[in-house]
């Protein structure tokens, strides 16, 4: 949840009084009020007890106000220097002291939210019963619902509190019950308040209030106000400014000034503050009179924060300073545990370097602007580009489409979710992979010892059975997968099959391995579900059903890059205390999680992905090397693209952010393709700057055992008999599969062919389908160059009664006379062995039939 859910009207809570009173009774709630501590002006004596006094019992007596903060700086790098990106505060609010605040400020919020306030205890019997009746009597106007400055306190206390709980279902629970309308809350709200009257002076909590306060538009407290909609500071504000700040506070989402739209209500509840300003003497009739008249375009002056996430420097920076932010309240730096990371965050003082690289990301966020519209009303579009340094982890851009925006209600073009981290993160529950998950079972295929030149099938087939999981048969019943292009069938080596991305093929490599086992590769190179759920390890994730963040596949990328060497990723470098002491940044999390060998072999698979494959266009102009695989899903609704160099893997995934199955491909990006088919240029565009940023060497090139594997070659069985064939195999190793009898030439029986060719590498075991000629063709020698009778003699040799010579002659040299110029049909061809056979031979050199030649 975020925080802007504090815009909730602060005039809710009225009804609510009346409801009170007309409940427990003006009498009833005096005594309530003398049992806990208040004495009341109508306090009606012997009235000292009610069942709703358990209400109380159960409450705490006092809330604390907190420390107020100092500011936390963010550093990035620009032009390969560490510069201040971000002022982050606890929200997006500045606190002041009191003595900072103008006294216009302070009497606009006494004089029209708490007359009273100091002469009360925290709860204004007088305002409470007045509220009562009104609301009773058909409504309050804006004569104000009752609840004291301090009792708004707590309320907003309460809500802050709420924000600041882990999860999204909690931080909602507790913000309702904050802000519902309930007689308990109102008791509890009162008995708060008199405790924060107890323990604070008014000075505390008037000050308190103004810093801690909702006032539209993300901003919080009223100096992040004051410079918001006035460009300037709280400390000098005038009558007119100060009443239109504090008119927000009860309708935050109507009354703010970040639009014309919401002016006049703001004026309506303005002008009321300004009357009770004028009526209390802390402003003159001329004052007065020249702010009624006043119109906010005449003071307005609406200006982007210069503190949070959302002024951060550099175009797209915010979503990684928000990533940051929630990252660096978790190291131990901070405090041992969260309660009191939150509290040393919200005091402040620390300097943070993160491992940003402001120009590379505001490029990659220059590019998902133009090729990824975020103003796009097809489909609900997200894009994402992260890149990760290979061998540190260390995060170097986490740029998206979308702009960053807290809001509840955010444009179409913009949001709070970052779609680059795992929900705990950015609130986003990650994303098929499709076919760039097949790096995994690639890798396992290797590390059980297989070869990149092995020949697997990618004939489209049933496969519900022929699967071990976790060491235990998987039934996949039903279970018929298909390639991505219909014309996708046949044979294929390993490495060609993963530059082609051919789904079947790697199907077939998955049968020959155990589920298990690809997954517990993936995990190791730190894959798993953003939703925090485990990895799902069936058939079909194979092929990428198990939805994951960006930055967790560029991670494990940037691992194989680095010859499998895997290290979380890390975006903290550094952490300085307000007194200057360094604490050190996230600890370096790197382990060698696969062989440099199995990683090695991997990349020079997936160089083909960028030579002659599915990603063929994003080879960088530089001729850097390079590896990527691309992975698009059955529907097409996610894209993606992850490749890297030797230094830096990149990221780029485009995709529905809104669950439907939209297909990415139907709709034109509106630059130079489909949104779908410009993931190669703009990847390519992408890692350029990159390259340039971070030179990367060439990669090693594997030794010839990880082409081979322990595979074994397939001999050439041609014209054997099925016997000696099956012998053949066997002995080689692989089953023997008979796929029948088909017209060819030579003997009837022997064989014609096998799938796969000879010469192929197969995995011991492998089944070889073995074709038997039926011996009614014939297949055309090549006669080419010999005399008559001998040409005719091989013919007929080969099983070809139907010859002869042609009339016509090929112009010859003398020693060319009379030999075999051509064949129809052509030598090599295979057919029936009645087929016509004509012979063309070499005449004289003008092309006349010579002497004794037939």
């Amino acid at each position: 949840m975020s925080a802007q859910k504090t815009s909730a009207s602060r005039t809710k809570p009225v009804s609510a009084v009346g409801a009170f009173i007309g409940f427990v009774g003006f009498s009833v709630l005096a005594g309530l009020l003398v049992t806990i501590g208040v004495t009341p002006a109508i306090a009606v004596a012997g009235v000292t007890t009610t069942s709703t006094i358990g209400v109380f019992e159960s409450l705490p007596e006092y809330i604390e106000i907190g420390d107020l903060p100092q500011r936390n700086e963010l550093y990035a790098y620009q032009g390969g220097k560490s510069v201040h990106f971000a002022t982050v505060y606890d929200q997006n609010r500045q606190e002041l002291k009191f003595e900072q605040i103008s006294d216009n400020l302070k009497n606009a919020a006494i004089d029209g939210e708490d007359k009273r306030f100091f002469e009360h205890g925290g709860v204004d019997m007088t305002s409470l019963v007045r509220a009562g009746v009104g609301s009773i009597a058909g409504g309050l106007g804006e004569s104000g619902g009752g609840s004291t400055l301090t009792m708004q306190l707590v309320r907003n206390i309460k809500m802050q509190q709420a924000l600041e709980l882990p999860t999204e279902k909690a931080r909602l629970k507790a913000y309702n019950e904050a802000t519902e309308t309930s007689i308990p809350r109102k008791l509890e709200e009162m008995k708060l308040a008199i405790g924060l009257a107890k323990k604070y002076s008014k000075k505390d909590i008037l000050t308190a209030y103004l810093n801690i306060a909702y006032f539209g538009d993300q901003t919080y407290g009223v100096q992040a106000a004051a410079q918001h909609y006035f460009n300037k500071s709280a400390t000098e504000l005038t009558p007119a400014e100060a009443a239109s700040i504090l008119a927000i506070v009860q309708s935050p989402n109507t009354r703010n000034l970040s639009t014309p739209k919401n002016y006049d209500a703001n004026v309506a509840r303005r002008n009321v503050i300004l009357r009770s300003m004028y009526a209390q003497k802390h402003i003159t009739e001329d004052e007065y009179r020249k702010a009624r008249l006043s119109k906010p375009a005449d003071y307005v002056h609406l200006t982007q924060p210069t503190q949070g996430c959302r002024a951060s420097v550099g175009d797209g920076s915010q979503f990684f300073c928000d990533y940051a932010v929630k990252v660096v309240k978790e190291m131990s730096q901070l405090g041992a545990t969260k309660k009191d990371r939150d509290a040393a965050w919200r005091n402040g003082g620390y300097k943070i370097q993160t491992t940003l690289n402001i120009d590379l990301n505001a490029k990659q966020k220059q590019l998902l602007n133009t090729y990824d519209n975020k103003a796009e009303t097809n489909l609900a579009l997200g894009a994402t580009l992260n890149s990760i340094e290979a061998g540190t982890g260390r995060i170097l851009t986490m740029a998206q489409n979308k702009d960053y925006d807290q809001s509840l209600k955010s444009a179409p073009t913009s949001t709070s979710i970052n779609y680059s981290v795992d929900y705990k993160y950015g609130n986003s529950g990650g994303f098929q992979t499709g076919s760039t998950y097949k790096l995994f079972t690639l890798l396992q295929w290797l590390k059980a010892g297989h070869g990149l030149n092995e020949t697997v099938s990618g004939a489209p087939k049933l496969m519900e059975t022929g699967w071990t999981e976790c060491g235990a048969p998987y039934y996949a019943g039903g279970y018929t997968p298909k390639n991505d292009s219909p014309g996708e069938s046949g044979n294929y080596t390993v490495a060609r099959a993963t530059a082609l991305s051919i789904n079947l093929a790697f199907l077939n490599m998955a049968q020959q391995l155990d589920l298990c086992d690809i997954k517990k590769t993936a995990e190791s190179l730190g894959v798993h579900r953003a939703d925090g759920g485990e990895l799902k390890s069936n058939p079909t994730s194979v092929l990428g059903i198990n939805e994951i963040a960006p930055m967790t596949m560029a991670a494990a990328y940037a691992a194989v890059a680095a010859n499998g060497l895997y290290c979380a990723p890390i975006a903290i470098e550094q952490v300085t205390n307000a007194a200057g002491k360094k604490l050190g940044g996230q600890p370096r999390d790197c382990n060698q999680a696969i062989e440099p060998s199995i990683a090695q072999a991997a990349i020079y698979a997936m160089k083909g992905t960028i030579s002659g494959g599915t990603a063929v266009g994003a080879q960088t102009p530089d001729g850097t090397e390079l590896f990527g695989k691309t992975g698009t899903t059955d529907d097409g609704n996610q894209i993606w693209l992850v490749g890297s160099s030797s230094k830096v893997a990149t990221a780029y995934w485009q995709g529905n952010t809104d669950g439907k199955l939209t297909n990415l491909r139907h709709f034109s990006n509106g630059v130079n393709n489909t949104y779908a088919g410009a993931r190669a240029n703009v990847w390519q565009q992408a890692q350029t700057p990159v390259n340039a940023a971070y030179p990367a060497g060439p990669f090693t090139t594997p030794d010839q055992s990880a082409l081979r594997g322990n595979s074994v070659q397939l001999p050439n069985l041609a014209s054997k008999s099925a016997d000696e064939a099956r012998s053949t195999l066997a002995s080689a190793g692989f089953t023997y599969v008979d796929g029948g009898t088909q017209p060819g030439p030579g003997s009837a029986g022997s064989v014609l062919k096998t799938s796969p060719a000879a010469g192929s590498y197969l995995s011991q075991g492998a089944s070889v389908t073995v074709y038997t000629t039926d011996g009614s063709q014939a297949s055309m020698p090549n006669v080419t160059g010999k005399n008559v009778g001998s040409a005719r003699s091989e013919l007929e040799s080969a099983g070809l009664t139907n010859i002869s010579i042609s009339d016509q002659y090929e112009r010859g040299s003398g020693s060319q006379q009379c030999k075999v110029a051509s064949t129809d049909p052509a030598a090599d061809a295979t057919v029936g062995k009645d087929t016509a056979v004509t012979v063309k031979l070499y005449g004289t050199k003008d092309g006349k039939a010579p002497k004794d030649c037939k």
